[in-house]
């Protein structure tokens, strides 16, 4: 079977799942009102960075990418629905590659499309505070928040069809994103430069320290969940369904 077909059934899939895009919709509304809430904060803050304020409501809106990467492909386990996906398309590789798109595409739509509301609408609570941002660092912000949303949910795809659960996914990465980055980071300082939240989210700030740059800590994320895209594909491959 060719690529496309097998593209187009996955893509199906996705759409007539409601679970899957509400989640969808759900990145967009909490990173939104959050982002929001964010805006009309205190900015006196020495540490106070606006773009980041602006676009800080993906920390929450990440859970729901990630909720989105893991059960798109953590749906195909249940009930043994994999045995069919398999039997329609054998070869493993070209099913895989169509499932990771149809994860990739709509996060990454969805996630330039909420980077823009939530600069737009933290903005507007901001005021001058904001007035510093250049075109530049806002155009980078939307951007980066776009890749990083959809390389996140990518992670959570390979880690799901590693584990072959998107229970096992989620209790590992939400747990991980909540108390590493925001408890151990603390300790730990910048030993935690190079995970792949913390690493990915250096392009939602204006200014930045540490050893990474905005694009070389996407690109830090981007290994990650090469990683465990790998390891998915190659369980995937070597076991039965």
């Amino acid at each position: 079977m060719h690529f496309a077909p097998v593209l187009r059934s996955e893509a199906l899939k996705v759409l007539t799942l409601r679970s899957l895009c509400g989640t969808l919709l759900a990145v967009f509304a909490v990173t939104t009102a959050f982002s929001a809430l964010a805006g009309v904060s205190e900015t006196s803050d020495p540490d106070f960075d606006p773009l980041f304020t602006a676009l800080s409501g993906v920390m929450p809106g990440q859970i729901a990418a990630v909720a989105f990467g893991a059960v798109v492909v953590s749906s195909e386990y249940q009930g043994n629905g994999i045995r069919l996906s398999l039997a329609a398309v054998p070869r493993r590789g070209r099913w895989f590659a169509a499932k990771l798109v149809v994860v990739a595409v709509p996060v990454l739509v969805v996630g330039l499309l909420t980077a823009f509301a939530a600069l737009v609408a933290a903005r507007a609570g901001l005021g001058p505070a904001a007035d510093g941002l250049t075109p530049g660092e806002q155009a980078r912000g939307v951007v980066g928040c776009g890749l990083y949303l959809t390389l996140m949910a990518l992670l959570a795809a390979g880690l799901t069809a590693l584990f072959r659960s998107g229970v096992a996914t989620l209790a590992t990465l939400i747990p991980f994103l909540l108390v590493v980055s925001f408890v151990i980071g603390d300790v730990a300082g910048g030993a935690t430069d190079l995970l792949p939240d913390k690493a990915g989210q250096v392009v939602l700030y204006q200014t930045h320290d540490g050893i990474l740059g905005p694009w070389a800590g996407l690109a830090v994320t981007a290994l990650w969940a090469a990683a465990a895209l790998l390891a998915g594909a190659w369980r995937l491959r070597g076991r039965d369904a």
